[in-house]
């Protein structure tokens, strides 16, 4: 019984019900016990105290003369003698199991009442965990009251807040200085290069050589901007706004039409309103960084398709484009930073982390993104967003 009952408590219910599953459990393993022993024991001394006498005993007259007269127990007295045994037993233990019926009852609802309070600080904790962001992380649950273990779990979490807390702000004023001297240096040797290039009558050596250290220092820009939006995106969203992605998207097609048709790619949408909910610029990046991609890597003559539809209370954008095969297992690392499809060391078409960025903005919105390749080549992203 007790084996089955930890069994049940261990099933997918709430603590504060494993724990009234088990108080009430005791509490009918101990009532059960006390009600064994005390019916052994009652038997025991009603056989004692109500055991018949010899059939032939001499028994004393009342009047104190000394005649002696013998009395016969017959059978049916010592039957009788059984028979209210019996009954008293039968009483006893009917009346036992009702009383500890009713007891265990109040004992359930007053161990259920008492779980709730014995839990109330580990409640506490949860409640500050959920509500916790990179935003909050300033708040501590501050638990007081003796020295006990949901004390010392409570203080444990407090500190582990306090190095979260630290490692944030070292990592944000991190990505602050890395901005700020890596962008610099790079605008330094831009800003040459185009002043060099202006000269009036530059040689050929010149112009070749400025020309291909203005695209590494392009490239290198945009691998700069590229990891501090990653970083910026794998943080949590704090001001969460209507967006009304079908026009983010439609927007970001209008911008990247020049590059389609320079790369001779068809792009055709369809689009359904939708408003998500989440940081605009972001939502915007996810968007512009998944057609560009499928612009970069399609095939001349190929095809861009996008789709904004809503799906079960989520906004759900697709974008599909032709392009080489794509083997299915190699699909889960283009989400990878610095992963591309057509080179795995070095690419001049990207920085290898446009995906990431995709997957980091959305996981940031709580929301899903997918990939599959598709049959006759290409590949096909789809993100569902949280709608507003």
């Amino acid at each position: 019984m007790i084996r089955r009952l930890l069994r049940t408590a261990r099933s997918g219910v709430g603590l504060r019900a494993r724990l009234t599953v088990i108080y009430s459990g005791l509490f009918f393993a101990a009532g059960s016990a006390l009600l064994l022993v005390t019916y052994l024991l009652t038997a025991s001394a009603l056989e004692r105290e109500f055991y018949p006498p010899p059939i032939d005993s001499a028994v004393p007259v009342p009047d104190g003369r000394p005649k002696v007269f013998a009395l016969r127990i017959t059978r049916d007295f010592a039957y009788r003698i059984e028979q209210g045994k019996e009954q008293v037993l039968g009483d006893l233990l009917q009346n036992s199991a009702l009383v500890m019926v009713a007891v265990g009852v109040l004992a359930i609802i007053l161990g259920h009442f008492v779980a709730a309070r014995a839990l109330r600080p580990l409640s506490r904790v949860t409640e500050t965990a959920r509500r916790l962001s990179e935003s909050t992380l300033h708040e501590r649950i501050a638990l007081q009251g003796p020295n006990d273990d949901v004390k010392r779990l409570a203080d444990t979490f407090d500190a582990m807040l306090d190095r979260l807390q630290r490692a944030f702000d070292t990592q944000r004023r991190f990505v602050l200085n890395a901005s700020h001297e890596l962008r610099t240096p790079l605008a330094i040797n831009r800003t040459l290069l185009e002043v060099a290039l202006e000269d009036p009558e530059p040689s050929e050596d010149l112009v070749r050589l400025g020309t291909a250290l203005l695209a590494t220092t392009a490239r290198h820009e945009r691998l700069i901007e590229g990891l501090l939006l990653l970083t910026r995106s794998e943080h949590e969203v704090v001001a969460s706004r209507a967006v009304q992605v079908d026009e983010v998207v439609r927007a970001v097609e209008d911008s990247l039409r020049a590059t389609a048709r320079r790369r001779r790619v068809v792009m055709t949408a369809r689009l359904d309103p939708a408003v998500a909910a989440g940081d605009p610029v972001l939502i915007e990046r996810c968007v512009y960084n998944l057609v560009e991609n499928a612009l970069k890597y399609n095939v001349k003559d190929g095809t861009v398709e996008t789709a904004v539809t809503r799906e079960d209370g989520q906004v759900v954008v697709r974008v599909e484009n032709s392009g080489v095969p794509i083997p299915g297992h190699e699909v889960g690392e283009l989400f990878e930073p610095f992963r591309r499809l057509h080179d795995r060391v070095g690419s001049a078409h990207g920085s290898g982390l446009g995906l990431s960025i995709v997957r980091a903005i959305v996981t940031a919105h709580r929301g899903r993104v997918e990939a599959a390749a598709r049959p006759e080549g290409g590949l096909r992203v789809t993100v569902h967003l949280p709608a507003a």
